[in-house]
């Protein structure tokens, strides 16, 4: 009769781009739909990715493989239009192998939810007849910017000094634009491809958003009244944030080793709110003039630092700075960034303000210092300053380096004196929301449920 009772539940086939900052907020957003216990997950990976991954969970739904034309990674001597094209063409013919596959196993897929980066997977839903949502890994504020410019509405390249975009966006310069819309004419294609993630948006049944209706009201309002959105996160481990799912402590993907024990062990003989921890992500590459700049302005604060610094970018470093540092810093390859973030003695977080990072900081009350790099990051920044308020971005020079004054400067913007305690209550109020959203009734969690309930009525 179990057995009868599960297959009776619709089953969601959730499809993500194989980049960690994209494959883990969709396994978070699984776990949330699992533990409604309505609904029967697969999660859909690349056999790219699962070849790269350091680690992949125990989960207690299944993990499928399929290819997007490149099982070895993707192959640099393609430009973005080849790329784009063979993904396209490979990777729609092996979803519907998955499929059809699961459904000959009697195990039938009722919705799929993918990734906008493969607008594809919409044609293969449409072709089996299935309930089709997309699920974005940016905010929605950055989603109003790119469905503008999709629509034609935001002209492209960019001609004003100021980019003024309907439904509750405060207006931008262009440096706040992300990257592909700012330098749009250095690198159309890829901008082109950017804007595809909303290919056919029109006729998508359901949009998720990895956000919170409180953080994003107003942008999230607007685009609710033309499009099916609804703000599902923030898409972190129940454990560090509302605990409702007990056995969801950590992501349990990661592109790199972390240094676990000896992280911990430094910061537990830290004071409170006494360092500083820096990290560019998984991805991001500041140049080495970036990289000696930060390095001079962590050595320079008055705080002690944990600095995450990636095996491919310790070349960076200045020379003997590990040495020189010693006493007041930490710096390592790789860390359980949400153990960071959350332990007592983190004061701020330097950081490249990659979507992920920005949620799981306010997620957790932590005053940031941002240093976008590239893409979405801009945006966020501006958002974490302006509108937020729970940090301060650092402003680059002529050469659009981010000299070792200003750093210094915004450190003890973000941690001294009034702007410093104004910043934290700041970060303290959006930690309460973002519990609240996920919690049991709370914004994201009921809309998690209105789409549980409507998947059951088919």
């Amino acid at each position: 009769m179990e057995n009868e009772n599960e297959a009776r539940k619709p089953h969601c086939l959730l499809v993500s781009f194989p980049l960690q900052g994209h494959v883990n907020p969709m396994l978070q957003f699984s776990k949330r739909l699992h533990h409604k216990g309505r609904t029967r997950i697969t999660l859909a990976v690349t056999k790219s990715f699962l070849k790269t991954a350091q680690d992949f969970p125990a989960i207690s739904f299944p993990v499928e493989a399929f290819s997007d034309g490149f099982d070895d990674g993707f192959d640099e001597k393609f430009g973005p239009e080849e790329i784009y094209k063979r993904c396209w063409e490979v990777g729609s013919a092996t979803l519907v192998q998955l499929v059809e596959k699961l459904r000959s196993s009697g195990s039938g897929v009722d919705c799929l939810i993918y990734d906008p980066f493969y607008p594809w997977a919409l044609d293969v839903a449409k072709k089996f007849g299935l309930t089709a949502a997309m699920f974005f890994t940016q905010s929605n504020s950055v989603n109003s910017i790119y469905f503008h410019a999709h629509k034609g509405e935001l002209k492209l390249p960019l001609s004003e000094a100021e980019v003024r975009i309907p439904g509750g966006l405060p207006a931008l310069k262009p440096e706040d634009t992300p990257s592909f819309i700012r330098d749009y004419e250095s690198d159309p294609v890829r901008s082109e491809l950017m804007t595809q993630q909303f290919r056919n948006v029109e006729i998508v049944d359901w949009i998720f958003v990895n956000t919170f209706h409180e953080l994003e009201q107003e942008v999230c309002d607007w685009m609710a009244k033309f499009l099916p959105v609804r703000a599902i996160g923030p898409t972190i481990p129940s454990m560090y944030i509302d605990k409702r799912l007990p056995d969801d402590r950590e992501y349990g993907i990661s592109a790199f080793k972390p240094v676990t024990d000896p992280c911990m062990k430094w910061l537990k003989n830290q004071p409170n709110r006494s360092v500083i921890y820096a990290s560019f992500g998984s991805f991001a590459q500041p140049g080495k003039e970036q990289m000696e700049e930060l390095a001079l302005a962590l050595k320079m604060s008055n705080m002690n630092f944990l600095w995450v610094v990636r095996a491919s970018e310790e070349a960076k470093l200045p020379k003997n700075y590990r040495e020189e540092t010693s006493e007041k810093g930490l710096i390592i390859t790789w860390c359980n960034q949400l153990d960071v973030l959350a332990h007592e003695a983190i004061g701020c977080f330097v950081t490249h303000c990659g979507w992920n990072s920005t949620l799981e900081t306010l997620s957790l009350g932590v005053p940031m210092v941002a240093l976008p790099q590239w893409s979405d990051q801009s945006t966020n920044a501006k958002l974490v300053s302006d509108v937020w308020r729970v940090g301060i971005r650092a402003q680059p020079d002529d050469k659009g380096i981010v000299g070792n004054a200003e750093i210094v400067r915004c450190l003890k913007h973000v941690v001294e004196g009034e702007t410093g305690e104004e910043i934290r209550r700041s970060a303290m109020k959006w930690k309460k929301l973002a519990r609240e959203a996920v919690d049991e009734g709370g914004s994201s969690d009921r809309n998690i449920e209105e789409f549980v309930s409507a998947l059951m009525k088919f």
